[in-house]
C-alpha cells in the first residue's frame, strides 16, 4: 500500500463510523417521534451533517493525493 494510502485509512472509517451512528440515531429518532414535523425538523440538521462529512472527506483525499503536507504532522 502506498504512502498515500495509508493516510487515507483513518478518515474513510472516521467517516463510515460516523454516517452509521447518525443513521441509527435518524431511525431511532423516526421511530420514536409523535409527530412527523419534529422528524423533519430534527432530521434535516443531522442529513446535513452526514452531507458535510462526505464532503469534507472527498477534500481530505483531494489533499492527501495531491501531496499537500499535513499541518499535524508538522507538531
Amino acid at each position: 500500500m502506498s504512502h498515500h494510502g495509508k493516510k487515507m485509512i483513518a478518515p474513510v472509517v472516521i467517516t463510515i463510523l460516523f454516517l452509521l451512528y447518525l443513521l441509527v440515531y435518524i431511525v431511532m429518532l423516526a421511530r420514536e417521534a409523535s409527530t412527523e414535523p419534529l422528524v423533519i425538523l430534527m432530521g434535516v440538521p443531522l442529513v446535513l451533517l452526514g452531507i458535510g462529512s462526505v464532503v469534507t472527506l472527498f477534500g481530505r483525499i483531494k489533499e492527501i493525493r495531491s501531496g499537500e503536507e499535513d499541518d499535524l504532522d508538522n507538531y
